[in-house]
């Protein structure tokens, strides 16, 4: 059954009209509320506030990373534990093929229903599963590999154990780790990059996002919070922090933004899943035809943060 947010109600209705004309064989009537339906889809979702294009980026429909991996991803084999401590399985990892590309897959999983979610950690990786992460990323760089990065959390998981295990160590090393693999790497935020939790298997050749997902420092609930002392403005904090691609491709923080179906990705799963690796695919022919891509891997990192003042008159 198909979740419809706050802002949607219109699009449930008519698609309860659709139902109901279906069941009655009104073929006419069928016809006439699909045309309804997607001219609604069109009006809607060209005219989403930053606060509304959050909301999807947390629908719960929205893929997950098994879902993508699932559709995209053939011949695969799951890659487990961290070799020091456990199998975070908030971080999975694949080898397959996308399109007939040999394809190791590093991704944050958030996990559908509550028992999957309680075992996912609600996609919140703790260090051993960043980790794990850079051991399989250390595997891809030993046999030539490239490697797409799906990331999706609300952040590290910030508990005492994971804190006494090296939290903040485990993403800084990966922070390292990554920006000098001698692989093609890309990565692709699908929903929430929150954070640290979401940097730590983001450094790469190509960073793009998903059209309706969002990247921060902090959670609008955490920044309204902070800033205003009332988690409830969460609207205004969202607008303020930027959060959304559009705001980030013009910051130049992130290299494109990936077109979702008109539906979004939470609609039209496999359209998404074949957006991600069609731009995957295409990434990683410019950058393998790039002889210097470390050298402009770390240029890219290192103008991050770059500002300029005008002088004061």
């Amino acid at each position: 059954m198909l979740t419809y947010l706050d802002f949607e109600k219109k699009l449930k209705n008519i698609q309860d009209d659709i139902e109901s004309a279906v069941i009655r064989g009104d073929i006419h009537a069928q016809n006439i509320l699909s045309k309804e339906l997607e001219d609604e889809v069109k009006v809607l979702y060209s005219n989403l506030t930053d606060y509304q294009k959050l909301q999807l980026a947390r629908h719960p429909d929205r893929p997950y990373s098994m879902d993508y991996i699932e559709i995209f991803l053939t011949d695969s084999y799951e890659i487990h534990g961290d070799r020091h401590f456990k199998d975070d399985l908030a971080i999975v990892c694949f080898i397959g093929k996308i399109q007939g590309q040999t394809t190791m897959v590093i991704a944050e999983e958030k996990g559908r229903g509550t028992k999957n979610k309680i075992i996912r950690n609600f996609g919140m990786p703790n260090p051993e599963g960043y980790r794990k992460a850079l051991r399989v990323a250390k595997i891809a760089e030993k046999f030539n590999i490239p490697i797409l990065m799906l990331v999706d959390t609300a952040g590290a998981y910030p508990g005492i154990g994971a804190e006494q295990r090296g939290q903040s160590e485990a993403i800084a090393r990966n922070l390292l780790e990554f920006s000098s693999l001698k692989v093609p790497t890309v990565a692709v935020v699908i929903g929430e990059g929150g954070s640290g939790g979401a940097l730590a298997i983001s450094v790469a050749d190509r960073l793009a996002m998903m059209e309706y997902s969002i990247f921060s420092v902090i959670s609008p609930e955490g920044c309204s919070a902070i800033l205003w002392n009332d988690p409830l403005k969460v609207e205004n904090a969202t607008k303020s922090l930027k959060v959304i691609p559009e705001y980030l491709y013009q910051a130049k923080l992130i290299d494109a933004i990936i077109k979702e179906p008109i539906v979004g990705a939470h609609r039209d799963k496999v359209g998404a899943a074949d957006a991600i690796a069609e731009y995957f695919l295409t990434s990683l022919k410019e950058i393998r035809s790039d002889k210097n891509f470390l050298a402009n891997r770390y240029n890219k990192i290192m103008s991050y943060g770059v500002f300029s003042e005008s002088p004061i008159v």
